[in-house]
Order: C-alpha cells, then sequence, then structure tokens
C-alpha cells in the first residue's frame, strides 16, 4: 500500500492545495486549514499531526472518517477514543529488527511457493534498520585498564597515572618514554575487560594516557572491526541482503554510529516530500531512544517488534487519544546553570506531576532559550517522567539547527512553507498561538539553580550558591550522611604544604582532585564546552589551577575530543592541567592515580577533610583516595571553577575565583561563558562539524562492509545450519484462500497462570539457561555454554525462541504450585519443560489453550510473547483481562483472545485446569461476540471474544497479518 498515492475517490481529496515554493513547484499536500473547523487551531501541534496523518491515510479500512472526527473532536475524545496512526518511517535496530526482516524474507518464500511474484514482499512504510551492535573489545591500544569492578563496588581497581602538571613535548610521532607505563609499550595487546570502546575520530590523534603523547595510526580500531565481523557475519551478510533485496528498506552499516543519533543526526527530515505530497515526519521505532527526535519537531516513540512489523506490513498502530500536557517555560535561564541542570530541573518538575502515558508539549516564550541537543535530550529522558513523548514544534532555533546539520536552503524553504502552511510551526513568543490543553504545568527557569552534590552520597544535593555555608554545617554536623564532626578549635586549621619546591597551605574544603569525567554528559556536548570556554577565559584572565591538584579528562569517546578540539578549547582546558588521560570510566570508579606524599602528609598531619570534585555519577566517601573525604559530583565547567578556587569553601558570588599576578580579582562571573556563547559554539562549530562527519561516514561506508559478500538472490538462501536465523514456520501450510476458523476440540491446558503474568514471563530476553530446552537444542548444534548468547541475540532463530517461551524461572504455573519454567503434561501427568509439553501436544493433535488471570501480557511490548505461544500450538487464551497492546499482538498472530465474563473467572467457575475444552467461533464473528465452552467435566460457561473491530475479525480469520499480507500479494486463482 502506498503512502501516498491518493485516489479520485479519496474523501478528503477537497482538502488538497499545492504549496507555493520558487524551488518546489508542484508539491501538493493536505490544507487542515480548509477543515474550515475551529477546533483545529486548538489542537496541540502534536495532535495535528495524528489528524494529518489520519486524514492523508483515509481509506475506510484501516481509518476511517470515524476516526478523523474523533481526532478533530480530541477535547472531547481525549482518554477515551481509539485512533489508528500511520507514522512515516519505521526505526530498527539490530536485535529487534532481525526478527521482523527474517519474518519478511520467509514471506517471499511463502509468495514465491503460491506461484506469487517474491519481489512484490517489501515494507509498505520506509524503514531504516541501524547495525548498532554493541562493540566488543578484543584488542586495545595502551587503553586505560580497569580491574574488574562490576557496578563500581569497594574494591580498589589499577590506578590510572597521573599526567604531569606540564605536557612532555611531542618528539616524534610515537610514545618514546615507555620506562615508566605499567603497561609496557603503546602496542596492542589483548584485553577482556569487555568496555565499549570509543570512536576514533579523524584528525584526532589518539594519546597514551599514561604519557599523553600520540600513539602510531592504530590498527586497533581495524582488528576489533575483523574481529565483529568474523563473530557476526552471518547477521551483517543477512542484513546486506535485506539491503539489496527489499524496496524502502535503508540498512546502515556498522560503525557508523548508535540507532538514536543517527536518527537525530541523518534520517531525521521534518517533512516528508514522497512522490509528489508533503507531509509531517514521524517515526515509530524499536529503540527506547526513538523519543529524543521529539526535540526535532519530529512526532516519534518507541514500540515492540511486532507493531514495528505490522507498520512496516502497512497497518496502523492503534493507540487511546492522548491527553497532551503543556509544558510552559517562562522566565529566564540563572547564568550559571548548564544545559543539564536545566535539563534535569524541567525532568524533576515533569517527574512529580504525574504525566504518565502522556504527551507533553513545550510551549512559552522560555523554550527559545533551549538550543535543540537541550531539547533533544529533554525528550530523551521521557522514560525518566513516563510521558509517551515530550514534543517541541518546530521554531526558528530548529531551523537554524537543520541549516547547520545535512539540510539544504532547498529542502529548509520547503520545511518552513510546508509547516507555516498548516500551522505547525511556532512562534514561542506569541501567546496568541497557543493551542489549549488538558492541563498546564508551569516551569520557571530562572528558579533552576546549579547544584552539586556530595559530600558523601550523589542523592544529598546542595545549592552552589549556598555551597560554603553548606559545607561548614558539614564539618560541624556528627558524623553521618554528611557530617564530619570536626572540632570548631581545628576548622581553621592550616597546614603548611611544600610542593615541587613552592610554597602552599592546605585547609578544610581544599581540592585536590578535580576529574572531568564527560561519560553522563555525551548525549549534550554543551556542558563541555562551557567547561573548554570557561578555560579559555580563564588563561586569558591570567589564572591559574594548583600544581597540587591532581587534574584529568576523560572522555567517554573520541567524539568528545573532537568536537573539544574542533570549537579550539581544548589546548586551554589542558594549560589547567585538564588534559587527557584516555577514554571511559575513571575517577568515578576510583581509578585514580596516588596523591603526591606531601600532600597526603599534609592532609593526614592536620586531619583535614580534603576534597574531591568530579563531574561523574559516583563519589562514596574514600572512593577517589582514601585521605579525600569529601567528595563532590558537580558539572564539567563546576569542576574547572572549583580546581582554580583550590576550595569548596567559597561564596562565588562575594569571593573572588582568583587573583592575577597583577592583584587584579577575577570572579566567576568575569570568565563564566554566556549560554549564546556556548549555543553559538555548539551550533556553528562543533554540530556542524559532527554532520559533515556523519554525512562523509554514510557516504563511504564501512570497507569491511561493501567488501562483505551477500546473496543478490530475491530469495534468501537460508542456512539450515545456523543458529542465529532460520526460516520461521509461520506460512507452513499457506494456502490461496484462507480456510473458515475450526472448531476447538477438546483441548488442553498448556498453562494454568495467575495474574500479572507479564511479556517477561512469556518470552524472556535475558541469558539462556544451561538446563532449559533451548540450552539443549544449541547443545545439540555443538554449542558450548559460553556461546549461547541471549535470548535477545537469538531473536532469529525461531527454534530458539520458540523453546524460550514460557521459560522464565519466575513463571508461577498453578499446575506446578511453584515458580518453574515447568508445565504438566496433562494426558500422562509428567511433569516437563513447557516446550517438550507442547510438542507432544501437536505431535498427538491435541489443540492447546492457556488459562490466565487478570492483566495477561502485562509489560513491554515483545513479538515473541505472541508468536512463541503460536508455535507452540495454542489457538486461545481464557484470561479475566489482557494488557491491550498484546491482547492486539495475539491477534495479529492469529490466537484467539477470549475472557471471562465479568465477575467470573476460573476460580469461581470451578475449573481445575485438567478438564478438556471445547468451543467454536464463527466464519464470521461479530466484535465481542459471546461464545460457550464445554468442558469434559461437563462444565459450560461463556467468554467475550475480543475481537473489537472489523480489521481484528480479518486477522483472525486469516490466521494473522502475515498470512493476510502474504495472500493479498499471490495471484488470484480462476
Amino acid at each position: 500500500m502506498a503512502l501516498t498515492v491518493v485516489s479520485r475517490d479519496h474523501p478528503f481529496s477537497h482538502l488538497i492545495e499545492t504549496l507555493k515554493t520558487e524551488k518546489h513547484p508542484g508539491r501538493k499536500y493536505f490544507s487542515l486549514q480548509k477543515l474550515e473547523d475551529p477546533r483545529y487551531n486548538e489542537l496541540p501541534l502534536s495532535i495535528r499531526i495524528l489528524l494529518e496523518a489520519s486524514i492523508r491515510r483515509c481509506d475506510g479500512f484501516y481509518v476511517q472518517r470515524e476516526d478523523v472526527e474523533a481526532i478533530l473532536d480530541w477535547r472531547q475524545q481525549q482518554g477515551s477514543a481509539e485512533v489508528p496512526f500511520i507514522p512515516a518511517r519505521v526505526l530498527l535496530q539490530d536485535f529487534t529488527g532481525i526478527p521482523a526482516m527474517v519474518d519478511l524474507a520467509a514471506m517471499r518464500d511463502a509468495v514465491a511457493s503460491l506461484k506469487g511474484d517474491p519481489s512484490l514482499v517489501n515494507p509498505a512504510c520506509p524503514t531504516d534498520l541501524i547495525v548498532d551492535q554493541a562493540l566488543q573489545i578484543d584488542f586495545s591500544k595502551c587503553a586505560i585498564q580497569n580491574a574488574p569492578n562490576p557496578g563500581g563496588g569497594e574494591g580498589q581497581a589499577a590506578p590510572i597515572k597521573s599526567s604531569p602538571a606540564k605536557a612532555q613535548p611531542h618528539g616524534g610521532s610515537g610514545c618514546r618514554d615507555q620506562r615508566t607505563c605499567s603497561k609496557g609499550s603503546c602496542s596492542d595487546a589483548p584485553t577482556t575487560s569487555g568496555r565499549v570502546p570509543s570512536v576514533q575520530i579523524e584528525n584526532t590523534p589518539l594519546l597514551c594516557p599514561f604519557h599523553l603523547q600520540p600513539v602510531s595510526e592504530p590498527e586497533t580500531a581495524l582488528r576489533n572491526q575483523e574481529k565483529e565481523l568474523s563473530r557476526n557475519k552471518e547477521r551483517f551478510q543477512f542484513f546486506k541482503w535485506c539491503s539489496k533485496a527489499f524496496k524502502n528498506v535503508k540498512v546502515v552499516p556498522p560503525d557508523i554510529g548508535a540507532i538514536h543519533q543517527v536518527n537525530v543526526e541523518y534520517l531525521c527530515q521534518a517533512v516528508q516530500a514522497q512522490e509528489e505530497y508533503v507531509y509531517p515526519d514521524s517515526v515509530v521505532g524499536t529503540d527506547s531512544h526513538t523519543t529524543m527526535v521529539n526535540g526535532l519537531g519530529v512526532l516519534g516513540w518507541g514500540v515492540g517488534g511486532i507493531e514495528s512489523e505490522a507498520v512496516m506490513l502497512g497497518q496502523p498502530i492503534t493507540l487511546t487519544l492522548p491527553k497532551v500536557v503543556g509544558c510552559k517555560l517562562v522566565g529566564s535561564i540563572n547564568n550559571l546553570a548548564t544545559s543539564i541542570d536545566v535539563v534535569l530541573g524541567i525532568t524533576k518538575h515533569l517527574r512529580q506531576a504525574g504525566i504518565g502515558g502522556k504527551f507533553v508539549e513545550f510551549f512559552g516564550p522560555g523554550v527559545s532559550q533551549l538550543s535543540v541537543p537541550d531539547r533533544t535530550t529533554i525528550a530523551n529522558m521521557c522514560p525518566e517522567y513516563n510521558a509517551t513523548v515530550s514534543f517541541f514544534p518546530i521554531d526558528d532555533v530548529t531551523l537554524k539547527h537543520f541549516r547547520q546539520t545535512n539540510f539544504s536552503e532547498e529542502k529548509l524553504e520547503l520545511v518552513e512553507a510546508y509547516l507555516k502552511a498548516v500551522k505547525l510551526f511556532r512562534n514561542y513568543q506569541d501567546p496568541s498561538e497557543d493551542p489549549v490543553y488538558s492541563e498546564v504545568i508551569e516551569v520557571n527557569l530562572s528558579t533552576i539553580v546549579p547544584h552539586v552534590s556530595g559530600p558523601k552520597r550523589p542523592q544529598d544535593r546542595v545549592e552552589v550558591s549556598t555551597m560554603k555555608k553548606d559545607f561548614a554545617s558539614c564539618l560541624n554536623e556528627k558524623v553521618g550522611f554528611k557530617g564530619f564532626h570536626i572540632p570548631v578549635e581545628k576548622q581553621s586549621a592550616l597546614v603548611p604544604l611544600l610542593h615541587e619546591g613552592q610554597e602552599f597551605s592546605l585547609a578544610h574544603g581544599s581540592v585536590v582532585i578535580a576529574a572531568i569525567i564527560s561519560c553522563t554528559n555525551n548525549c549534550n556536548p554543551s556542558v563541555m564546552l562551557t567547561a573548554g570556554l570557561l578555560a579559555k577565559k580563564a588563561v586569558a584572565a591570567g589564572l591559574r589551577v594548583r600544581p597540587y591538584i591532581q587534574t584529568s579528562l576523560a572522555p567517554g569517546s573520541g567524539m568528545v575530543t573532537h568536537y573539544l578540539n574542533t570549537s579550539g578549547v581544548l589546548p586551554y582546558l589542558s594549560q589547567l592541567g585538564f588534559e587527557v588521560v584516555g577514554y571511559g570510566c575513571a575517577t568515578c570508579l576510583g581509578n585514580t592515580a596516588p596523591l603526591p606524599s606531601a600532600v597526603v602528609d599534609a592532609i593526614r598531619k592536620g586531619d583535614l577533610i580534603a576534597c574531591g570534585v568530579l563531574s561523574g555519577n559516583r563519589h562514596f566517601e574514600g572512593r577517589l583516595c582514601d585521605c579525600v573525604r569529601a567528595n563532590y559530583l558537580a558539572s564539567p565547567p563546576l569542576v574547572v571553577a572549583y580546581a582554580i578556587a583550590g576550595t569548596v569553601s567559597i561564596d562565588f558570588e562575594t569571593e573572588p575565583l582568583g587573583v592575577t599576578v597583577e592583584g587584579k580579582e577575577v570572579f566567576l562571573r568575569d570568565v563564566w561563558p554566556s549560554r549564546e556563547e556556548v549555543q553559538h559554539t555548539e551550533e556553528n562549530m562543533v554540530i556542524s562539524s559532527m554532520f559533515r562527519d556523519l554525512g562523509e561516514k554514510m557516504e563511504k561506508e564501512n570497507k569491511m562492509w561493501k567488501n562483505l559478500d551477500a546473496p543478490e538472490s530475491t530469495l534468501f538462501p537460508w542456512d539450515v545450519k545456523s543458529t542465529y536465523i532460520r526460516c520461521p514456520p509461520f506460512f507452513h501450510k499457506l494456502t490461496n484462500k484462507p480456510c473458515p476458523p475450526q472448531p476447538i476440540e477438546s483441548a488442553h491446558a498448556l498453562l494454568f497462570l495467575g495474574d500479572m503474568v507479564t511479556t517477561d514471563h512469556i518470552s524472556p530476553a535475558g541469558s539462556i539457561s544451561r538446563t532449559s530446552a533451548a540450552a539443549k537444542y544449541l547443545t545439540s548444534k555443538r554449542l558450548t555454554p559460553r556461546e549461547f548468547n541471549s535470548y535477545g541475540a537469538r531473536r532469529g532463530n525461531d527454534a530458539v525462541m520458540t523453546r524460550g517461551t514460557f521459560a522464565s524461572i519466575k513463571l508461577q504455573n498453578r499446575f506446578i504450585g511453584k515458580a518453574a519454567p515447568k508445565t504438566l503434561h496433562i494426558p500422562s501427568g509428567q511433569m516437563m519443560d513447557v516446550f517438550e509439553a507442547a510438542e507432544r501436544y501437536q505431535r498427538d493433535s491435541i489443540p492447546l489453550i492457556i488459562l490466565a488471570g487478570k492483566k495477561y501480557g502485562s509489560g513491554n511490548s515483545r513479538d515473541w510473547a505472541a508468536k512463541g505461544p503460536y508455535l507452540l500450538g495454542v489457538r486461545a487464551v481464557i484470561a479475566e483481562s489482557f494488557e491491550k497492546l498484546h491482547k492486539n499482538h495475539l491477534v495479529a498472530m492469529g490466537i484467539a483472545p477470549l475472557q471471562f465474563l465479568p465477575g467470573q473467572s476460573a476460580d469461581s467457575l470451578g475449573l481445575n485446569g485438567k478438564e478438556t475444552f471445547s468451543f467454536s467461533i464463527p466464519a464470521d464473528p461479530s466484535p465481542g461476540q459471546e461464545l460457550t465452552v464445554h468442558t469434559s467435566t461437563g462444565k459450560s460457561f461463556q467468554v467475550m471474544t475480543l475481537l473489537e473491530s472489523k480489521v481484528d475479525v480479518i486477522f483472525y480469520q486469516h490466521g494473522g497479518i502475515l498470512k493476510l499480507v502474504s495472500r493479498s500479494m499471490i495471484p488470484s486463482q480462476p
């Protein structure tokens, strides 16, 4: 089904207009203004996107006129009406995308077997599949090697060598001083650390973290890529075949970037222009970070595998018309507040508001102060406050951002003209454009102030403005979560310190460790840029960091070094002692070098509460160093500020940050960069560079991917020996036309379950137990337990996934009486694995049902939670109630969801589950029709079929959506 082809009898063809642009003549669009309905101007902009999609895709079957009217009447229908939504595109990552693509490949086989044209089997919706697998390190180049310390416990890891106060001169291309390197020479060495490596950015030198000298151009990345190719060759070959065989599928190969980054940075279109029509970009994706695109004005959220597969096949997502919470931003952002402060402040307000399952849409004059990276970060944190989306309508700030990315001037003209024509463009300064919301939450940005956390626990937040006072109270308080109980007479102690021939003094609150670890700040570069620009201004003002303070910069990835280099601030950080020591977790894990002995002696002599300041996420007492008892988490620029000040006992408003050699006092406000300065640097230097590099990567591809052999055939050549990818039997015995539903006679209950059976119980995604049915299968394929991998990694193999169905060790089956992945084979009375029992039932041609309590199928969406029971032979599930999404999945696989009548249950009806059950579903059932179930004990009871629409009925009649779509591509028989 084409996305934008509009027939002459389209019910809303009278709304079609031609967009007036110089560079895009002839482009058509549905003008929602021509509805001439005052309700449209009151709709939140996110709801207007749902309305446009319903009008454009109204076909009388999947989307009906009644759906359009329900969305238009959003103020009355919100929270109750069920409406369809067909997004503009689908986003898949490799783990969740592989079963969908495997199903399409199997569908081609089925269509070909019935004399159809398999090349017609393609996604109906444009689909992007990003191969962003987590790279496993097998080789490293003089990288920081941490001792095993999972979860960051109290075990002491191998220390990082401290960098000298001044960088050694770069003599030659290699790191030469190897006598003091505990790792030996800076050469490739195998490692089992399992740490995800950073991407090496072109034109950014790789530094030996122990000498800060450039090392020779590494072969490390190449060797890791070769190992990854060997480990994942089977999957990669299948993905590459998909990219060639299917239309409407774009595969982004490995080594380009993570799925959410590629989605935001490259795939986002803002406005789609397909064939001759223009319409809003929108997306559903199988990744929790999909919501980031809402920061760019693109409506999108995460879904499960079976929903994404259904959209790929042309079926809409059904959702309850959401309530939309308007988040009004007012006031001006505090000068010292970083983007992370703002993001966390807004997130805190939303979390406290209780907005679970709702849309959030931002408006108000304060929105214009947020950069696009700020907005995408807030949108990315939807799971933190349980919203479905956090939507930022496109404005001038967004257009400026697009201009720095991959948008041409022609595309920008199209985007702006279309959005303004349909009133999807916002001027946040104009309150007359504000729509009506379900409720409004107002956030005053001026109330968001910078904080640090400490001195012992990350949850103890302290406003920077009260830091000096709070630290003084910590000295007085009894020893506890915050207190140190230092006698009053000793609180003003000064201890002399001789370091490298210079005299200093230490006091309570003196900073001795200052570490910037950007792992928690990577998705928003502005905080690191703020630190860099602060360092630049501080150096220009003549400020320095005392040489005894152990400073370090450990970026989370090479990308951070890249944009610090690009913006020109890295040398200034280095001049203050913040030199790159390596990539990965360091100081926050306790991996810090020993302090100079003179510093340690001074601290112990005065029993001082010395301080560490770091930008990581862990800082429990004594973790950084056993003699550093007070440790504070702070934003990267505040780490620089406290390092320059040399103490945490400072009021930045009234006390100078430092004094120049000329005796001039320099305050923090004198060197702190403005938000405008940071945003200008971010947009014009960093983002444009990042997007240019990404575009070049996309253009030239990965050499190994390009050289990877992949089949050229229309049909995929399945490898019968594969344990990762198999042709699933969903199309077994597929016929040209559906057979009428057969009566279910003398069915046994495979399982007798209670309330709240989740999709994790039905289809676990974790590791494969050595005693499970899946393990037995893999062992028969000569795999060792170390090679089992997880159920999630083997989603493309139905033999593993079917055996993994109901394999959760937490499954409470009433036949067993305890938590175990077992069931009772009723005819024999034997207890066995669920798969083995189902296999015996199928061998004896005995149909199966499942008995369950309330909320069957709760939890996360999981495609194999419906596919698995189908392949086990389950024909129906009888439950007290269903999680709606999972109920839809069962219907999509051809399993009948049947519900006990209100007030009834298996217990109230006296069922023990060991009866046999017989019932018939009519050939043309009515939505919500009641059926009579007869049991072998003579009892009968009524159930209601939860086939709630014509679409549900048709899916069930065909045995599921996969078979329905397959039959639509098979030529009619005379």
